[in-house]
């Protein structure tokens, strides 16, 4: 039955008071659907970091670690937050001061955070100075903006802190994790999303695979190699001290990269969901391919290589997540389980550099190769119309696959992963060596045989064992309860190799 005309007008005409921008808190310019989404995206990205990551580190490692390690992550975390309203998140990306980094400045004052979000710095001239592209506008506020940006920047340095776990004294991380976030980690940002000259050239990271990962893998090998290794006993035998509580963390970074990726068009359209679902479908590809050599070449199913097959697949997908097609994201799983499996598995053993550096949980392996890996796939994959949506400051962009530019974004995307790999070279030895002016980078000898109970004065779990050294003067009342039970019933074989330790 058709309606009057006046009915169709007045139907059309009518906006529900949901929906009604009034002015105020509710200006025009907003979006309720992307300030809600990426709110949601943001606390998905921070749920990857707090609880996740604390949980995979305080787990994964030895039982006399666990503390530490998961101390490290929540220190960073808190950490990277205050410098980041301070100084860094304007640094990354707010007005140019130089063609890889942004002019310091805090981003508390209520007036900045509750204006239209933006990146000032990322307007896109032609040569003949002619505007290519305009300085990108978000639909909500700026609080948003910093507030998303800074789960990346705190994750960024807890991954880094992987290939450090088991050594660094946590005394020197306190120092390290400012330094490096203010003269590595925003110059990356800058450089890359910020508007930075490497974003003015057209080299493509959707979402940190160059960023985030690669400059993680590569800091972190830097910070090992300067750091030192673990005790031999350490390094030969460091097995997880709760191989559940390890898939717990692992479960949470999986789901969390949901908003990671999801989150990255700053919009809730339809590249989120499409980069969503590419970065699950590269992750169980990388899990299952990492499995299977697994069980082709040593003949057993590991839960920790799965878990590295995982993260492999997640970093891999990242920095092309919304520019690939579904068939590119499932290629690009089979790579991400096999080609870091082989640097891992193979490579390692036979390169006295990779075997020299102690690289506690093989952080350039699962970051630095597989974001290398993945940017290179963008340059090879990215699909012409997906490159549209995503309002390049280049236009005409495309992988190699595609014809046109392709050749060329392949050779950007290479640059831009050079330039990272320099940066973060350079920038992590001197953060390092000023660090160590000031203060012993290393634990002690006595921390180092000890573990947290030297170092923190506390303990993960009220047992004794897995090869630390036994503190009588810590533990002297359970000593002394131990030799008395001796004097009234004898001496039992045992326990006594249980508190010898």
């Amino acid at each position: 039955m058709a309606m009057p005309h006046r009915m169709i007008a007045e139907s059309t005409s009518y906006v529900p008071s949901a929906y009604q921008n009034t002015g105020g808190v509710l200006p025009d310019w907003l979006n309720k659907g992307d300030n809600a989404w990426l709110l949601t995206a943001s606390t998905l990205v921070g749920l990857q970091s707090m609880p996740g990551l604390v949980i995979l580190y305080g787990s994964i490692v030895k039982k006399k670690w666990a503390v530490n390690s998961a101390f490290m992550a929540l220190y960073a975390f808190a950490a990277t937050l205050l410098c980041w309203v301070g100084w860094a998140y304007k640094m990354s990306f707010g007005d140019q001061l130089l063609p890889l980094w942004g002019k310091a400045g805090t981003t508390l004052r209520y007036t900045y955070l509750l204006s239209q979000a933006g990146m000032p710095s990322t307007i896109h001239l032609f040569k003949n100075g002619t505007q290519e592209a305009s300085a990108l506008t978000l639909n909500y506020g700026m609080a948003n903006m910093v507030l998303f940006q800074f789960f990346f920047a705190a994750i960024t340095i807890i991954l880094l802190a992987g290939s450090v776990l088991g050594r660094m004294s946590f005394r020197a991380w306190m120092l390290f994790v400012p330094l490096w976030l203010t003269f590595s980690y925003t110059v990356g940002a800058f450089s890359v999303w910020g508007g930075g000259f490497l974003w003015q050239w057209g080299v493509i990271d959707y979402a940190g695979g160059y960023v985030i990962h690669v400059s993680s893998g590569v800091a972190g090998f830097v910070a090992a190699y300067w750091v030192g290794p673990r005790l031999p006993k350490d390094r030969e035998r460091f097995p997880p001290n709760n191989m559940l509580l390890m898939l717990t963390g692992a479960g949470l970074l999986w789901m969390g990269w949901s908003g990671f990726n999801g989150g990255a068009p700053f919009s809730a359209n339809i590249v989120s969901g499409l980069a969503v679902l590419n970065t699950h479908v590269c992750a169980a590809t990388s899990l299952l391919t990492w499995t299977t050599l697994d069980v082709i070449i040593f003949g057993k199913p590991s839960v920790i290589g799965a878990v590295q097959g995982m993260m492999t697949g997640l970093v891999t997908i990242t920095p092309a997540a919304g520019f690939v097609p579904g068939w590119a994201a499932l290629i690009m799983g089979v790579l991400a389980g096999s080609i870091p499996w082989w640097t891992m598995m193979w490579l390692h053993k036979r390169w006295s550099l990779l075997q020299n550096v102690d690289d506690t949980l093989g952080v350039f392996h699962t970051h630095a190769v597989a974001g290398c890996l993945g940017g290179l796939c963008v340059g090879l994959f990215a699909e012409p119309e997906l490159c549209t949506y995503m309002n390049l400051p280049v236009t005409n962009s495309n992988g190699l696959f595609y014809g046109g530019n392709g050749g060329v974004q392949v050779l950007k995307q290479i640059v831009g992963a050079l330039f990272i790999i320099g940066w973060n070279i350079v920038v992590t030895t001197l953060i390092i060596f000023a660090v160590g002016m000031l203060m012993p980078l290393r634990m002690s000898e006595e921390h180092l045989l000890v573990g947290d109970d030297a170092e923190h004065g506390e303990e993960a779990y009220a047992l004794w064992g897995d090869g630390e050294k036994f503190d009588v003067s810590r533990h002297a009342r359970s000593a002394d309860s131990y030799e008395m039970e001796q004097s009234h019933h004898g001496p039992r074989p045992d326990r006594n190799a249980i508190l010898h330790i």
